[in-house]
């Protein structure tokens, strides 16, 4: 199904503005789809996301800062439209109360194991309520800084390092327990030298 469009396209008429926005923008139209098919997980609807995502844009490029991440502002576009599209299908986020003690996190996190697949560290991934899956997505496999990801997802700096912690620990000891029931050996330094499809870094950035 395709995502309804709510108002009509109104396309400028200099081909300086066309320009600019294939330059600044079209760039990021990889990021912007892969990004929705890891909050969608389904490819056909991260393709409309991602046509919506950029369908706004272009209405609303004349208001973009140049000087701007592009690239955050594409995001942040992304996840209100995502935020539309799961409401409409019914789909709420995860119910999270982050003034609760999550029971779930172990007190101690256990180094990052040798040898792990991607799917084994997608599949830890995916275990995560939505709301810790988002967080993780965007600092450590997008990359952007936690101040960028307190503006997209709209909650305050300290809710970012607080559930990205959290995230973290719930990886790693996924990640240890995968290890452990297939024999893998953890190595003492591993954690420090050695970063897969996810960056568990402890960096201020």
């Amino acid at each position: 199904m395709r995502l309804q469009s709510t108002a009509p396209v109104r396309i400028p008429d200099t081909p300086e503005f066309i320009d600019e926005f294939q330059e600044t923008a079209l760039p990021h139209l990889d990021a912007v789809y892969r990004f929705a098919c890891r909050l969608a997980r389904d490819p056909d609807v991260a393709e409309d996301l991602a046509q919506e995502t950029f369908l706004q844009a272009w209405r609303s490029f004349g208001r973009f800062d140049r000087g701007a991440n592009c690239r955050a502002w594409l995001f942040g576009i992304l996840y209100f439209v995502w935020s539309h599209e799961r409401r409409r299908r019914g789909r709420e986020p995860d119910v999270f109360d982050d003034a609760v003690v999550d029971a779930a996190s172990p007190s101690s996190v256990p180094a990052i194991p040798d040898h792990l697949t991607d799917d084994e560290v997608l599949a830890a991934l995916k275990k995560l309520p939505d709301v810790l899956q988002e967080i993780v997505l965007l600092t450590d496999v997008e990359g952007f800084a936690y101040r960028e990801a307190s503006a997209l997802l709209k909650i305050p700096l300290g809710t970012v390092m607080s559930r990205l912690n959290r995230a973290r620990k719930r990886l790693r000891a996924e990640l240890a327990d995968c290890a452990l029931r297939r024999g893998t050996v953890c190595g003492a330094d591993h954690e420090a030298r050695h970063v897969r499809v996810l960056a568990m870094r402890k960096t201020d950035r």
